[in-house]
Parts: structure tokens; sequence; C-alpha cells
């Protein structure tokens, strides 16, 4: 019977990709494997009413959603406390035994990755979360089926919820960024911001592209299936087809036993196939947890060691001068690659000449390099203890490394060097690119290696040659890697970004210390061009947060008659050059204080939510200081959310956020 036949090819097909992707070992040859996909594929095609709501060919993607449907978990998605060294290992080891004396623990690696819930109904895929704010997540099931180390069918047939982190390999983030690279698409800074934004599209082609995976390691109700322990609970997730960790995890009896597997664990992160970002200890006794229960936020009967930040040695072999949008020099360190906080890096900014004397850095330094954040690389320290003694002090070029001109030192910035040529070919380049780019026009589909082809070809010198692209459409399309789709594609994009908002465009024109926040704050106080064309010097001081130096830069700028000469071209050209976004809406919960965002929020972009802020009178930095009024905090939060609790700082969640903004 053609029933049978296909039951019996999904029978081999899932058990091969479970020993495939779950134990890491093959048992068929790749060929076999696509034989019994291609035919079981042919056969549902034939055969639609036949087709089985847990079948593997489901694991392609093409399911597209309208948005995402909120899911309130029956049990809440709780996350842990932090600790971060040996004192709060034994701290908490002390609290524990005070309520359990006996008590064990299970070791397990932390995932980099984000956490998600997996619903079973007799044993088949019904509903896939993500953790939200631990009560309200996400439905992603379209995204997660995709995923091939998640069952669709489980061994057993059993009503049963798993959870487990959503992750990204290694390898699989390197050859996802080396895609988007090719593509002039902005890259992902680590592989958890990957996962995440993987498991949030509409379209689940795309999270299928991706290559995600998923290591199961709780689970909510143990007791109903006889389980008593957590590392039970860890057999019993492998039993049903999961993938854990357990080659990786841990039992430790005492403080001892932990500080050791840490140590360990952390010898092994990097050639892990997998980030990790520390460990995650809990009690192993399930009657032992039920005993030390929960606070508001968190199981008291677990705990989070997070590893320091991470340091890795490499050589600097070379500091390479390059120029920005301003003309500005910036000394660069090249340097071996290396791996570092999940990517590979091989070079950072040394800001300028001071910061080159400070450090002393010179070529052929060993030198430590961190990810700032764990996303921008930055010089540590110069480990001028292993230096050979030939190593040359710096100096700071005296000439532009792109046209030669002699560099010069603003008054108002004596700790740079400017290139002043107005004709200089990477300050073009970088203004174009600087135009196109997501906060400013978001032009999409220009990234920098094809604005600098475009330059260089002729077909894109000043900003209003991306609205006249239209009269180079046949040579464009003769270039290797375009076709007319990608063509009219980059044409769309740049026809749709004529209907931006006005503080878009003040963004993008590059006007010196006009910045998104300062572009937005204009927009919303002039209205329009024309009114921020004839301010005077002293409209535009009287308006809060704009200091001397702004308000003289935008003076200057809008007397300057090529400016001028610029904005009548884009007028020309059709773009708004109106405030279109909504009046600021008074609320003492946000107006004039300071906000920053850390983790995945479930219900708005990392961009909705500035917009909601900045709504009512709120403003959002980047980073965490002493100045910080609230830190809102989404699924997987980083160091962000750890500083704000150091610093004693209002934190929300997004429950609260939401709550808020909403009220």
């Amino acid at each position: 019977m053609i029933e049978n036949r296909m039951n019996e090819l999904i029978e081999k097909i899932n058990k091969a990709s479970y020993e495939y992707y779950v134990n890491d070992n093959p048992t068929i040859t790749d060929q076999e494997y696509d034989d019994y996909y291609n035919e079981l594929l042919r056969l549902e095609e034939k055969y639609p009413e036949l087709k089985r709501n847990d079948s593997p060919t489901l694991r392609v993607g093409g399911q597209v959603v309208d948005k995402f449907e909120k899911v309130t978990h029956e049990t809440p998605m709780l996350s842990f406390d932090d600790i971060f060294n040996e004192d709060e290992v034994v701290t908490f080891d002390e609290r524990i035994r005070k309520t359990c004396p006996n008590a064990t623990y299970t070791l397990e690696p932390k995932m980099d990755g984000l956490s998600g819930s997996l619903l079973y109904k007799n044993g088949i895929l019904v509903r896939a979360a993500t953790r939200g704010d631990g009560l309200i997540g996400e439905n992603i099931t379209h995204n997660v089926k995709t995923i091939k180390s998640v069952p669709l069918k489980l061994n057993k047939d059993i009503d049963i919820e798993v959870r487990g982190e959503i992750y990204m390999s290694k390898k699989s983030f390197e050859k996802c960024n080396e895609e988007r690279k090719q593509r002039g698409e902005n890259l992902f800074a680590n592989p958890r911001n990957a996962a995440a934004g993987s498991v949030r599209q509409l379209d689940s082609s795309i999270a299928a592209r991706r290559n995600l995976d998923f290591m199961a390691y709780f689970l909510p109700n143990p007791d109903k299936y006889g389980i008593k322990t957590q590392d039970e609970s860890l057999a019993f997730l492998k039993e049903l087809g999961f993938k854990t960790n357990y080659k990786l995890n841990g039992i430790a009896n005492n403080v001892s036993d932990i500080i050791s597997y840490i140590d360990n664990l952390s010898i092994k992160r990097e050639s892990l196939p997998f980030e990790i970002d520390g460990v995650v200890l809990k009690v192993n006794s399930l009657d032992d947890e039920a005993k030390l229960g929960f606070t508001e936020r968190v199981p008291r009967w677990g705990i989070a060691y997070k590893f320091p930040a991470q340091e890795v040695l490499t050589t600097l072999k070379e500091i390479k001068f390059t120029v920005g949008r301003t003309g500005k020099i910036t000394p660069n360190a090249i340097f071996d690659p290396v791996h570092v906080a999940g990517s590979i890096v091989s070079k950072a900014t040394l800001h300028n000449e001071d910061y080159c004397i400070l450090k002393d850095v010179r070529v052929g330094d060993v030198i430590s390099i961190r990810k700032a954040g764990d996303v921008i690389p930055e010089v540590v320290e110069v480990k001028k203890e292993r230096r050979k003694g030939n190593e040359e002090p710096f100096k700071m070029t005296e000439e532009c490394p792109i046209c030669g001109s002699k560099l010069v030192k603003n008054k108002d910035d004596e700790a740079n060097y400017y290139c002043v040529n107005p004709h200089c070919d990477a300050k073009r380049i970088e203004s174009l690119i600087h135009f196109a780019s997501r906060d400013a026009m978001n032009i999409e589909g220009f990234g920098d290696e094809i604005i600098e082809d475009f330059y260089n070809l002729g077909y894109l010198k000043h900003v209003d040659d991306f609205y006249r692209l239209e009269r180079y459409k046949e040579e464009l399309m003769e270039l290797e890697g375009f076709g007319e789709k990608s063509i009219n594609n980059l044409l769309d994009s740049a026809e749709n970004s004529k209907s931006n908002s006005l503080e878009k465009l003040l963004f993008a024109l590059g006007i010196r210390y006009v910045g998104a926040k300062t572009g937005k704050l204009l927009a919303l106080n002039f209205k329009n061009i024309d009114n921020l064309i004839n301010a005077s010097y002293e409209d535009l001081i009287n308006i809060k947060d704009i200091g001397n130096s702004i308000a003289n830069s935008l003076y200057d700028y809008f007397r300057k008659e090529e400016n001028i000469e610029l904005i009548n071209k884009l007028k020309a050209l059709g773009l708004n050059m109106n405030y279109l976004g909504k009046e600021v809406i008074e609320s003492d919960l946000f107006n004039g204080k300071t906000f920053v965002l850390t983790g995945t929020l479930s219900k708005y972009s990392r961009d909705e939510a500035k917009e909601k802020i900045e709504l009512y009178g709120g403003k959002v930095t980047s980073s965490v200081t002493s100045k910080t009024d609230v830190v809102i905090v989404g699924d997987a939060p980083g160091s962000k959310y750890e500083k704000a609790k150091s610093l004693n700082i209002a934190i929300w969640n997004e429950e609260e956020f939401v709550k808020n903004i909403e009220m």
C-alpha cells in the first residue's frame, strides 16, 4: 500500500536524521537519505491526502505567517540569577544546604542562544514558543519545524512540554555571515543574535536556510513521568529523541566539584561547536527542588555562573589608517584572525593618536583582544614583556591614506586628524554608505561593497545619484552577480526611501554632530526642512538638548550654497522634506528619562521599542551608566543587565514596559 510505503520512508528518514543530527553518527549515506527523501516527496505530491503532519518534508520551510501570535506559558519560563566568581558559588551552596543539607547538583553548559518551549500532543509537535517575558511568548512553530534536531514526532506517543535552547553553531554562523556579506547585508554580531533574528522571521524558508539547532535541557513537570532527578530528566529527553548535552554535563557533590567542572569547561570552551557563556547549576533532586521553590522572579534551586569577558592573544600585523565620511583619520589594528565571543575577528579600532601612544601599540606586538559588550572588538592590553626589541613606536600618518592630502587638526577636536580635501574618494564613498545606512535613509540592498563598486564605475558619485540609477540600468545588469530582478530591487529600495520622515534625511546628510537622535529632535521641533534652513542660531540653541556645537554646525551647514543646492536637488527628485512622526506624548514614566534596551523583545523590534520610548518623551542610549534611569530587559539579556543590577538601576521586563506604554 502507498500509505505503508510513505510511513516506512518517514521512519527511515527520521531514524537517519536522529543518528546524524542528534547522535552525530550517520548510519546511511547522503545518497541513500536523498533517495528516501525524494521518493517521499514525490508520493506526497501525488497523494496529498496521505501527507502526515509530522512529515520530514515540512522542514524545508516556506510557511509564511502574518504575525506572531501570543502564547501564555502554563508554567512560567523563569531565568536564573547570575553569579560571577568562586565566592558566589560558595554562597549559593551554603544557602542551598540550609534547606537541603545533602544536595547534589547537575552542571550544564550555559548555551548562548534563546530559550524555547516545545509542546507535543500524542507525540506530535503542535506548538513552539519563545520565552518572551517568562509569562507570555510568541508562537514560532513554523520556524522551529525547520530545525532538524527538533523531533516532529517523539519516540513515545505522549503529551509533554520540553524546553531548551535554540542556537546557531559556530560553523553555521560563519557560513550565514559569509552569505550575508556577499549579498551586501549587515552581519550578525554573534550566533545568539543570529538565532534570535532567525526564529522571528515571518517566512519560515529564511529560518530553514539558517541551519538552527536545538538542545533540550528541561521538563516543566517531570513528576508526571516518574522522574525524580534533573539527571533523569535529561536521560528521558534523550530517550524521547532530543539532543542533549549529556557528554558535557556533570554531577557535583560539593563546591570543589563545581569549581573543577567550571575550570575544565572554560578550557574546552573554544573547541566546542557552539557558543557558551557559563555554567548552569541545578539541584539534582526534584524533591529538593520543590523544598527550595521560587522567588517572584527566579528559581531558588538553580543559578547561572557567567564566564568572565573573554580575552584572546594575537599578534599585531599592521596599523592601517582609514578615512571616515567627515574626513576623520582612524588608526586600526590589523592582527592575526582569532575567535572571540562568537565570531572570528581580525581588526579593531585604535581610535586616535593619543590612544595609540597611551597603549604604546607597535606593529609586531602580542596584544590581548576582547569584545566590548560582547560585540565590538577592542585592544585591551599590549604584552610588552613579549617584545623582541625591534618593534618601532607608533607614528601618526601626516597624509590622507587615500588622496595624499596633508592632514589637519580641527580646533574643536584636538585628538583627531582630518582630511579636508572635498574631493577625497574615501570621504565620498563613506558619505554614500552613511546616506544609505539603516538609521539614515535605509536604502536596502546597498551594502558597502556595492556602493564602492558603483562609485568606482561612475554610477554613484553623489547622494542624489541613488535616485538617478535608472539611467544606468542596462549597464548595471551586465555586471557579474546582477540580474534584472536584483537591479529592480535596488531601484525600488531607493524609490521607497523617498517617503522617509524628515529625521532620516537630516541624519543621512551627514551634518556634523547631527546623529539619529538629534535628527529626530530637529524634525519634531521644526516640522519641515525649510523651517530648519531659515532657523536662526537663537532658534536652534533654544531647543532642549541642542548645545552650542550642534547649533553652530547646523547654522553653518545651511549657509553653504552647495548644501542648499543638494537639498533642492533632492526635493526635485521627490524626497519628502516633512516630519511624518507622532507628537511627543507627555508621560512621567518616560519624559526626560534615559533608557537602555537589552535582550530580545517579543512584542516589539528594537527599533519599534525605541520609537515608543521617544514618543513618550524618553531617550534611548546604547550603554548603561550611572545616568541611565531604566534598563528594559528582554529574552537572553547581555552584560547590560548585570551592570544595571550592580548600579541599582530600575529594571523593567517586557511585561512592565508594555504596561507602562499602554497606560
